[in-house]
């Protein structure tokens, strides 16, 4: 049985600290969730998440700094620093980061600012890019673009909550996407047309966990078991099974994330 991959959630949060990371990864290895990654938000704290990727051999982390925190002194960063920290064997992308016109946490200056520093660590290592991107879909293409400046570039989208518009146009720029919970929820009508049209071959699942629990746990703590709700309606949406979606899925996050590789392959060995 293929296993589902969780490709985006955050371990590190305090919302799992009572009841413990070693439970909630045990949880969601019954659930047939058998990878996971961790994603990180402050580069501050990425000795946080280096330790739980190295407690469990299914569990990688990435490396970078979220928009909402891209002015704060402690976050403040170099292409230098990410690429350094990516260097560890565990750390199979770098993000997330890019841009929240939402919430303007950070000025927006500054957020772009920080993207290309992700972009340019990216660009160095060859490691994927894990992209946030909210109420900014022309700016977030933007930056990416003009920094790639044509480079190879692998960029996810991850907890794809934009309209169907930028979900074609990402498509035709080879970005792949990821959808979470957002895609159960009744009235996400715009993500529930993307997720239809992108096609199998460009999508990976997630939770996003802590946030964004799918029914029938919506309103509740999410956590990385419940990723397989996810995989069940796109299933439905796509008119597929869901052992196709996990199929695809797991495929697809392995060849995005290819540092991931050898590190499983060790893990089912043992």
């Amino acid at each position: 049985m293929t296993p589902l991959v969780d490709s985006h959630c955050h371990l590190d949060f305090p919302d799992f600290a009572a009841e413990g990371v070693e439970a909630i990864v045990a949880r969601a290895t019954e659930r047939g969730v058998k990878y996971l990654q961790t994603i990180s938000t402050h580069i501050s704290q990425f000795d946080r998440l280096r330790t739980i990727a190295e407690k469990f051999p299914n569990v990688f982390c990435s490396v970078g700094v979220h928009p909402h925190h891209a002015a704060e002194p402690e976050e403040q960063t170099t292409t230098v620093d990410i690429v350094r920290l990516a260097a560890h064997p565990k750390c199979i992308g770098i993000g997330e980061c890019g841009l929240d016109y939402y919430y303007d946490h950070s000025p927006r200056d500054k957020q772009a600012e920080v993207f290309r520093q992700h972009i340019y660590a990216c660009l160095e290592t060859g490691l994927p890019m894990i992209v946030h991107s909210r109420d900014a879909e022309d700016d977030t293409i933007r930056v990416i673009e003009e920094t790639r400046a044509g480079a190879p570039l692998k960029v996810l989208l991850h907890c794809f909550s934009s309209s169907h518009a930028m979900a074609m146009r990402a498509l035709e720029l080879g970005y792949y996407f990821s959808f979470s919970g957002i895609v159960t929820f009744p009235k996400s009508t715009e993500v529930q047309r993307a997720a239809r049209d992108v096609p199998l071959s460009r999508m990976l699942v997630e939770t996003d966990a802590p946030f964004l629990a799918p029914p029938p746990y919506r309103g509740k703590r999410n956590e990385p078991a419940y990723v397989v709700h996810v995989a069940e309606k796109l299933a439905e949406l796509k008119g597929v099974t869901p052992t196709e979606i996990v199929r695809a899925t797991t495929e697809n996050f392995f060849n995005l994330f290819d540092k991931a590789k050898p590190a499983a392959e060790q893990a089912a060995c043992a």
